[in-house]
């Protein structure tokens, strides 16, 4: 890989990790499709894109910074006890909606690695997510509930949602904000709590993976451009929560449904011209 393809895809990963569309969908189509000649099934190739969600997590916990400072200082017992109670209220919360990921993910490691290098399945399973949005959109609950009313049964639909997104070309963040549709949350809580519980899930591959990219066999100067890719990743992420939490504040209906026919289209091209060329 090239430093121009890393720093390409690093931006891509960064915009579309957190849009509904599946950042490791596009990870795995768009090289397919392009012909970059990227081995998709190298080993330095998936720590690779784990280092970019690492500047990912950096940027939601930046942008979320007051949500983790409140839920870490209320952990601890600091400030008022009414606060002290909310701030251990969400973040049970968000450790119930953080399980069912781990298990599943654990589970389910080899099976999920095996289908993380094919274009066509990846293909595929973005009409899939498409589908999944405007499913969610149709079937929403009645109602607007802020997302302060999230309770521990919300929180764990939510999580069993997100283990949908360990297949290439589903969208985490969709399929989550879609859970918190069907559980009568609107648009911009669902996706703020999607955010919030993206953060564990992204640093937890990140714990897992960096070992394995320091002590893998790689060219020289590769860690370093890799380095640089995240903070790349980081910025463009920061830049696209900033934009879609506005997107969802003032759009609340059918607000999924464009990045659903974009997944239609995306997915549709890749399964032809990936069916033409392989």
């Amino acid at each position: 890989m090239t430093a121009l393809q890393s720093i390409l895809i690093a931006i891509l990963q960064g915009a579309t990790e957190l849009f509904p569309v599946s950042s490791l969908g596009h990870a795995v189509v768009l090289p397919a499709l392009l012909k970059t000649g990227i081995d998709q099934r190298s080993h330095e190739f998936l720590p690779f894109l784990v280092m970019l969600h690492l500047g990912t997590a950096t940027a939601l916990l930046t942008y979320f910074w007051r949500d983790w400072w409140a839920i870490s200082t209320g952990v601890l017992g600091i400030g008022d006890p009414h606060d002290v109670s909310e701030a251990r209220r969400v973040f049970l919360l968000v450790v119930v909606a953080t399980i069912p990921a781990v298990i599943v993910g654990f589970a389910l490691e080899k099976l999920v690695r095996g289908l993380f290098g094919s274009p066509i399945i990846a293909s595929a399973f973005l009409v899939v997510n498409g589908g999944v949005l405007l499913f969610g959109e149709r079937l929403r609950a009645k109602g607007n509930r802020p997302v302060s009313s999230l309770t521990k049964l919300d929180a764990l639909t939510i999580g069993c949602f997100q283990c949908l997104a360990l297949i290439p070309g589903l969208s985490r963040s969709g399929v989550t904000i879609v859970g918190g549709l069907l559980r009568g949350i609107d648009h911009e809580g669902s996706a703020h709590f999607s955010f919030l519980i993206a953060t564990p899930i992204i640093l937890g591959a990140t714990v897992l993976e960096v070992p394995k990219l320091l002590h893998e066999s790689v060219a020289p100067g590769v860690f370093a451009l890799t380095a640089i890719a995240a903070v790349a990743a980081g910025i463009t992420a920061y830049l696209s929560t900033w934009f879609l939490m506005r997107y969802f504040r003032n759009q609340d209906s059918w607000a999924l449904a464009p990045f659903a026919y974009y997944c239609f289209a995306l997915g549709a091209v890749g399964v032809g011209v990936i069916k033409f060329l392989y």
